[in-house]
């Protein structure tokens, strides 16, 4: 069989659809299905059971539409890979308001999110986070304690052998502190207006508060999944030093270093000024879950 031949073997058609479900705040969430559809000869496509599952978390104020997180997560199903990406509570099409909402509850919709994928797709294998929603699967993946009513069974979390992180922080401390500098009203009155991708903000001092309570460095040595971190030295928004951290903090059961670190030399944090970028994470990115996170 030929090069290109055996290339378009590896592929898959597409099937996405949209989702609801309950949150684990007790809100509905929002979220879109990616799954890929092996063509069969001169017969209808059917859906391929027999292939990884993972859950894409997005980032601060972001949600699931994002042109990153839409591209990536179609070409992983186009490679094989079933996603599912979903709002968080208060953002995008999910229920909910944004300001009563902190990391403890990105957790908590986050694993409730893994378990509706495990019932609905197939055991969850993998998890994708960017940016925050980075930090929420590396916790999720160390089994961090956190404020979580209905936490993941340590059975599925076990089952979670690939975490992919996407410009991802090493901690939730800093966006507490750039919050509070982009308006100190957030501390001095309890709640305060920010400005993030051209929208206003409500911030409430709770939720800062709630960011300073984590420590998610120290439980990063606990992961014993395989993980994978992007990061661009050129992002602004977040810096280089916060993947660096990240990969000299996880090992692996012998205590060697158990994160590959890729530099996306040129990239945004978002992803979106070179549409390539976001391509080459997602080619990376399905290489690497069908390695260390097949079903």
């Amino acid at each position: 069989m030929s090069e290109a031949a055996m290339s378009q073997a590896d592929r898959f058609e597409r099937r996405s659809y949209r989702v609801r479900f309950e949150g684990g705040c007790g809100f509905a969430l929002a979220g879109i299905i990616d799954r890929p559809v092996r063509p069969v000869s001169d017969k209808p496509s059917l859906e391929s059971t027999a292939v990884p599952v993972v859950v894409f978390s997005h980032c601060f104020t972001c949600n699931k539409d994002l042109k990153a997180i839409t591209r990536i997560s179609r070409s992983l199903a186009e490679a094989g890979i079933a996603v599912l990406r979903y709002d968080m509570t208060g953002l995008g099409g999910s229920e909910g308001d944004f300001a009563d909402t902190n990391f403890s509850t990105n957790l908590a919709d986050l694993s409730a999110a893994i378990t509706f994928a495990t019932e609905s797709i197939g055991t969850v294998t993998g998890l994708i986070g960017h940016s925050f929603g980075g930090a929420a699967s590396l916790a999720i993946a160390a089994g961090m304690p956190g404020h979580v009513h209905k936490p993941i069974a340590d059975s599925v979390r076990e089952k979670i052998a690939a975490i992919v992180s996407i410009a991802a922080p090493s901690d939730t401390q800093h966006l507490a502190e750039l919050l509070t500098r982009m308006n100190p009203e957030i501390e001095h009155s309890g709640r305060g207006d920010v400005v993030i991708g051209g929208r206003t903000w409500t911030i409430p001092r709770k939720m800062v508060e709630d960011f300073r309570s984590h420590q998610l460095a120290d439980h990063l040595n606990r992961i014993r999944s395989r993980v994978l971190a992007f990061h661009s030295p050129v992002d602004q928004t977040l810096g280089y030093d916060h993947a660096l951290r990240i990969a000299s903090l996880v090992e692996d059961e012998d205590g060697l270093p158990g994160c590959s670190l890729i530099t996306l030399s040129g990239a945004d944090h978002l992803l979106v000024n070179h549409p390539g970028d976001a391509e080459y994470v997602a080619n990376v990115t399905a290489d690497f879950l069908k390695r260390y996170a097949p079903q």
